[in-house]
């Protein structure tokens, strides 16, 4: 019997199954790879946004972490939503144990409806003592603003906070333009790489639709899949940016608000 490749989210849990672990599960499970999952914390949250949360106590997480790693041969990780600084050190310990281990980090700090999920607390410790230890780091516009404190309107914004990022530790950064409007000359929803050397960017036909609810966890986890398979990071954010489209053209209606990227 063949072995399966297994690859961990440690995010929030999403009571629409839109985003979060829901949406993870769903990627990892699309993508031929075993999800496995830790829960950080239990969000009241539907297509109109997240209501409610409650984090999950840091002994508890550690515990999860625990139980995967001693049992399961993790090939990649990926974190969304992380809540809290003590959640943020339970984390970075596990990973600084296991060598060689693919941290991919979606910095979930602000949902749609801008319900906050990491404090500034919070923020401080991710850029501290999770980003050295990134593999990729995977901002939206929003996010990479809170995160370097720049106003990004063009590329070439994007560009500056790309390089920003890496120097706090991330060692690839993928800025996710979809919420750029001046991309003068480029295609809507084009995504910038920095591995240091040089900028990669990514294209793909944009796709008109409120229904985005999830997308940023679905890219993340789709990229996190590719990379558990050996290929290499700028082919798994080339496949995983087609999965999204594809995924975005089948989205069906759910609920009354954003509804969820179909998978």
């Amino acid at each position: 019997m063949a072995n399966k490749i297994c690859v961990l989210s440690i995010a929030g849990s999403d009571s629409g199954s839109g985003a979060g672990i829901q949406s993870d599960i769903k990627t990892f499970k699309n993508h031929g790879v075993y999800g496995l999952s830790a829960v950080t914390a239990v969000t009241a949250q539907n297509t109109r946004g997240v209501q409610r949360s409650l984090s999950m106590p840091a002994r508890m997480i550690d515990s999860q972490l625990k139980s995967i790693f001693d049992d399961f041969k993790v090939k990649a990780v990926k974190t969304g939503m992380l809540a809290r600084p003590n959640v943020i050190h339970v984390i970075a310990k596990h990973v600084k144990k296991h060598k060689g281990l693919k941290l991919v980090v979606d910095p979930v700090i602000l949902s749609k409806n801008g319900f906050i999920m990491l404090n500034k607390q919070g923020i401080r410790s991710l850029k501290k003592d999770l980003l050295p230890l990134t593999y990729l780091l995977t901002p939206n516009i929003p996010e990479a603003e809170i995160l370097t404190g720049l106003t990004i309107d063009t590329i070439e914004d994007l560009e500056t906070a790309a390089v920003m990022l890496r120097d706090m530790g991330a060692k690839n950064v993928l800025i996710k333009g979809g919420h750029l409007k001046n991309s003068v000359g480029l295609p809507l929803g084009t995504d910038v790489l920095f591995d240091g050397k040089k900028f990669y960017l990514f294209n793909t036909n944009y796709i008109s639709t409120a229904n985005t609810h999830g997308i940023g966890c679905t890219l993340s986890a789709a990229i996190t899949s590719n990379i558990a398979k050996g290929l290499n990071l700028a082919k798994s954010i080339d496949l995983a940016k087609a999965y999204v489209v594809r995924s975005l053209k089948r989205t069906v209606k759910l609920g009354k608000g954003f509804n969820p990227v179909e998978q």
